[in-house]
């Protein structure tokens, strides 16, 4: 009997102990794969942390580069649409070409604004001399109430009902007095909806067939099938804004402030005259305009220099009385400063010419000052100080009668004269 416990004791031990074993090597077992997995899975995150800083720090060299790359550029004057100063810091005058940079070095040139007014005027009213209250003189009415009022001690034309519409007064209204190429220019004041422009006599010519006319709203411009809106949520409600279109052989651009935003490559029928139009104007809500002005276009300006040994550029336009550029000059301003860098050899003298109304040694130190003006706004645009001069002239040279609006607009003038 104790032979047989003793037996059983034993083989129960062995037992025991082949389980307990067992249950270790299986624990160890468990245990050594967890480490195993957990090390494999930190090798796996170390290497896509040490991944990712290596992209970061790839990411913010090539960032650095492209500074770097783009702050050169600008330094040689290489983009001939962005004002630029001596020392390459990029003036942010109106017209620049618009520039969007990012990280993986794309590069968009966009110029907004290349518009450049026609050099023989047609048609020009600044309303001097009108009288408050009438109708203005150099008018015709096709449609409403439209009258001369005064805004901040400014002659201005007011639109006083709904689709009140005006043309301009011209010897010959029935005939197509638009040529191939030209401009068209004047200042809104929109309260809301629309001043419309439309591309013939409303009055005296037939109406070709399709959409005929410019919606100038307060936040963009729409003529069907072109449409578009002023960047950045922009708008121009209850201000002045200026409005240019510019008509070369079918192609039809139109601007708003210093942005294009209309350009219709093949127009789908031929301009003859124009039509100003307003839409809801009220006692409340009046629609105004001002300084306006229709021009032939001329020969592009290096054309013009080969042959003259100068450019005339009546398109630069200041404030009343001051050398104070205005902000549609810009055009004129960046076609010259682009000729001047494609042609290095290129230097002008700056001259600034006045009509003959006011004092003659104002109109004098005006046109100096104004050509002064000029001068150092191509300076900040990278154009070196020694390939330019300035001088003014007053009313002593005109190149037209003062005796007609359109003749003393050509007469103020500014000329970059060969040097």
């Amino acid at each position: 009997m104790k032979t047989a416990t003793v037996i059983t004791v034993i083989l129960s031990f062995l037992i025991f102990s082949t389980i307990s074993a067992d249950c270790q090597v299986r624990i160890n077992l468990k245990e050594r794969i967890n480490r195993e997995a957990n090390r494999r899975a930190n090798e796996k995150t170390d290497k896509a942390v040490r991944k990712g800083f290596d992209e970061l720090e790839k990411g913010i060299k090539d960032i650095f580069t492209e500074e770097d790359s783009t702050a050169a550029t600008q330094q040689q004057g290489a983009d001939p649409g962005v004002g630029q100063s001596q020392s390459g810091t990029v003036v942010n005058t109106p017209g620049n070409a618009g520039r969007v940079t990012t990280a993986d070095a794309l590069t968009l040139n966009w110029a907004k604004y290349d518009f450049v007014p026609g050099d023989k005027v047609i048609y020009e009213d600044n309303l001097t001399g009108e009288e408050n209250g009438e109708f203005p003189s150099r008018w015709d009415l096709h449609d409403g109430n439209i009258e001369v009022a005064a805004l901040n001690g400014e002659n201005i034309i007011m639109f006083r009902e709904y689709g009140s519409t005006i043309i301009p007064y011209i010897k010959e209204p029935h005939s197509d007095y638009l040529p191939d190429i030209f401009t068209i220019e004047f200042d809104a004041w929109i309260p809301h909806d629309a001043i419309s422009v439309y591309l013939y006599d409303m009055k005296n010519q037939s109406s070709p067939p399709g959409r005929t006319y410019l919606d100038v709203w307060g936040d963009g411009m729409e003529f069907s099938p072109a449409s578009s809106k002023l960047p950045s949520g922009e708008k121009v409600n209850n201000q002045w804004a200026h409005v240019a279109v510019a008509y070369t052989k079918g192609q039809l651009k139109a601007y708003l402030n210093e942005t294009r935003l209309i350009n219709i490559p093949h127009l789908s029928f031929n301009p003859t005259g124009i039509s100003i139009r307003a839409l809801h104007s009220s006692d409340k809500s009046h629609y105004y305009i001002k300084n306006i002005r229709i021009a032939e276009g001329g020969v592009k300006y290096y054309d013009r220099f080969m042959q003259d040994g100068k450019i005339i550029a009546n398109g630069i336009r200041f404030d009343v009385n001051k050398a104070t550029l205005r902000p549609e000059s810009m055009g004129v301003i960046n076609e010259i400063a682009t000729l001047m860098k494609e042609h290095p050899d290129i230097s002008f003298s700056v001259e600034g010419h006045t009509d003959s109304d006011g004092d003659a040694d104002m109109n004098q130190t005006l046109s100096e000052d104004r050509a002064e003006t000029v001068k150092n706004q191509l300076i900040s645009m990278g154009i070196s100080a020694d390939r330019l001069s300035s001088k003014g002239f007053g009313e002593s040279m005109p190149i037209n009668t003062n005796s007609s609006p359109e003749g003393k607009a050509e007469n103020r003038r500014v000329e970059f004269v060969k040097k």
